[in-house]
């Protein structure tokens, strides 16, 4: 895992300077050294900060073909690169290094871009074909990995964040419409909260000449057709299937020249990936585990009885909330996005913690929930439009799924929202996220400055959200997948992947590897019958009875239990916000009523509902991380 850059000009003139500077600004994702390249002609310029984890005396970026015609860098793993390279070489390939990301280059050399096709991981990568005279410009097919770029006086820019653009003089100044559409619904895939900041949308590729810039699909989700749907294989081959495909997802990503540790909650998706990985090293696996102060909110017990079943050495952190309240500001802006939650600080010292262990990649359950259903809002979802039953039965269902989750209100405070106009039109209906965005952009609409919402006046975020989603995907799909596939393609990229994987993680340069998102695991789940991954009310049904073997008898009956931090209130935490909220900041950025604000922050002190006063302290601390942003990149 590392941070790439490029720089390219069509008339020529590239200087080292801005590349150099760039790439500094990623030192935290690669801290074990820095390449530079040029070409002769000065179109392109190439940045490397290197985080070594396979060949580590020889995998220097970037990486050149055999006649230097084409040039790589890249960020991420890819996987089952021993077999592709022994191929390479029976093809008469000479490979300079033993790295994995060599083989990009010359699957490249052989197949163009249809090499897409045979890459497998998590990755994000830039090409300059000097021949075609072509920047390609790569993101995996889940977006694992960022990727941004802006174009600025005629010149292209790209880089693992944001930030890296602005070191090399790109501008920095807020995007007002990412910023609305964040805050009713959320952020699209191919967007930044920065002004003409964009990303490579995942699954996809940009193609840049002299002469024009697009960008191209490579891949995408699948579901079956709902008049059309799977049969022929009994639950036993489906369990067994998935079994089968989640031990060889891990086993891949166990690939490495430093050792590979785990990040361990008390949930099923990293308690199975714990449990198999320890199956397949001879020795114990470190462990890893968040511990937080409130009860509700702790899953330490749960991880650590998992970790004696597994065999694994158990490592708890302890995170207060007087420590998140110290590292908010440093979290959120390496994340560069707006969080509503201390979740993303603790998970920014934990990755501190295991690099200072000594660890560099760790392997993540993120993606679980997206694939297999593990959200409150699509069991919500399945009782309302794939379950039989009575009215009251159903009622009587949706209490169950909500009394299972005290700590989610976050994702079930939509329930009781009326149907969305927009995706009633677009879908048929109207998905349980869309409701529970609907609920939170209730709370912070009064929040809003007058400026603010005139520019936005008459807008309907849904529709503009829809709009973005290339819905040919889904449509004639049942309604369960469709949801799934409307959270894959925003809060899974934006959210989970970018701000509470990537960007926490390799702030302290750890690489974080996903089984749960290997492609070829998500299309064989995305084919099983639905009622694999929610059964009746319960959860990931299908990993639930795969994983079975690997886990603890508390684990494997369990339900979802969200990664949530205790909502910040009082404390050294509460005091933060209430300085930051009080503060010249919050006057000085444009999207905020500051009066509104302030009063509402004396409220949140008085509330004793527990769900209205995490929603509202969800609310606040979001607004809060705006001003960090605001303040940290001078917006």
């Amino acid at each position: 895992m590392c941070g790439i850059v490029a720089v390219f000009s069509p008339d020529g003139g590239v200087e080292a300077a801005p590349v150099q500077r760039a790439t500094q600004a990623l030192n935290h994702r690669g801290p074990d050294g820095q390449g530079l390249w040029i070409s002769p002609d000065k179109k392109v310029g190439l940045g490397h900060a290197r985080l070594s984890i396979i060949d580590l005396q020889m995998g220097q970026q970037p990486i050149a073909n055999e006649d230097n015609s084409i040039h790589v860098i890249v960020n991420g793993e890819f996987y089952d690169h021993d077999r592709i390279r022994s191929e390479l070489r029976a093809r008469g390939h000479h490979l300079a290094t033993s790295s994995d990301s060599e083989i990009a280059l010359h699957l490249y050399e052989d197949n163009g871009t249809g090499c897409m096709q045979e890459l497998r991981g998590e990755f994000a990568f830039i090409l300059w074909d000097q021949r075609n005279q072509v920047l390609i410009a790569v993101r995996d097919r889940f977006g694992i990995k960022p990727l941004y770029y802006a174009w600025h006086q005629d010149r292209l820019y790209l880089a693992s964040e944001a930030k890296a653009l602005f070191a090399a003089g790109v501008p920095a100044a807020w995007d007002h419409e990412s910023f609305h559409q964040k805050l009713f619904t959320n952020l699209e895939n191919d967007r930044s909260m920065f002004r003409g900041v964009q990303q490579v949308p995942p699954g996809h590729m940009m193609l840049t000449t002299a002469w024009a810039s697009k960008i191209v699909p490579y891949w995408d989700q699948d579901y079956p057709l709902a008049h059309d749907l799977p049969t022929g294989h009994s639950e036993r081959e489906i369990v067994a299937q998935m079994h089968d495909q989640l031990v060889e997802a891990t086993r891949l990503r166990m690939r490495a020249d430093v050792p590979v540790g785990c990040y361990l909650s008390g949930g099923l998706d990293s308690c199975a990936l714990l449990g198999i990985a320890s199956t397949l090293h001879s020795k114990p696996i470190e462990a890893f585990t968040i511990a937080f102060e409130e009860e509700a909110f702790d899953e330490g017990p749960v991880a650590q009885e998992m970790a004696k079943r597994a065999g694994a050495n158990f490592h708890p952190f302890r995170m207060s909330a007087d420590l998140r309240a110290d590292n908010f500001a440093d979290a959120i802006w390496y994340s560069e996005v707006p969080h509503g939650n201390g979740n993303s600080v603790a998970k920014y010292l934990l990755s501190e913690r295991v690099r200072d262990y000594g660890f560099k990649v760790v392997l993540t359950g993120e993606g679980s929930d997206e694939i297999f259903g593990g959200y409150p809002m699509f069991r919500q979802d399945m009782v309302r439009f794939h379950s039989e039953g009575s009215s009251s039965e159903k009622d009587a269902n949706m209490k169950t799924i909500r009394a299972r989750n005290p700590v989610a209100n976050f994702l079930m405070s939509g329930e009781q929202q009326p149907d969305i106009a927009a995706a009633e039109g677009a879908l048929g209906f109207t998905p349980s996220l869309l409701k529970t965005w609907a609920a939170r952009g209730n709370l912070i609409s009064p929040l809003l400055s007058k400026q603010f919402k005139s520019e936005f006046e008459g807008r309907d975020p849904h529709r503009a959200f829809l709009n973005g989603i290339d819905l040919r995907a889904v449509r004639g799909r049942q309604n369960i997948s469709q949801s799934l596939y409307l959270w894959t393609k925003s809060a899974l990229p934006d959210i989970l992947l970018n701000h509470l994987g990537d960007r926490m993680e390799m702030a302290h340069s750890i690489e974080g590897r996903t089984p749960f998102l290997d492609h070829q695991l998500v299309s064989a789940v995305n084919r099983m019958p639905i009622e694999m991954k929610i059964r009746g009310i319960t959860e990931k049904y299908v990993l639930r009875e795969a994983a079975r073997p690997y886990l603890t008898q508390t684990v494997y009956e369990r339900q979802k239990h969200p990664f949530i931090a205790p909502p910040a209130t009082a404390g050294r935490f509460g005091q933060m916000l209430r300085d930051t909220l009080w503060s010249k900041v919050l006057d000085d950025i444009p999207f905020f009523d500051a009066t509104a604000v302030r009063a509402a922050s004396d409220r949140l002190a008085k509330m004793d509902d527990p769900a209205a006063r995490q929603g509202l302290a969800a609310v606040l601390t979001s607004i809060s991380s705006a001003c960090v942003l605001h303040d940290r990149f001078g917006l």
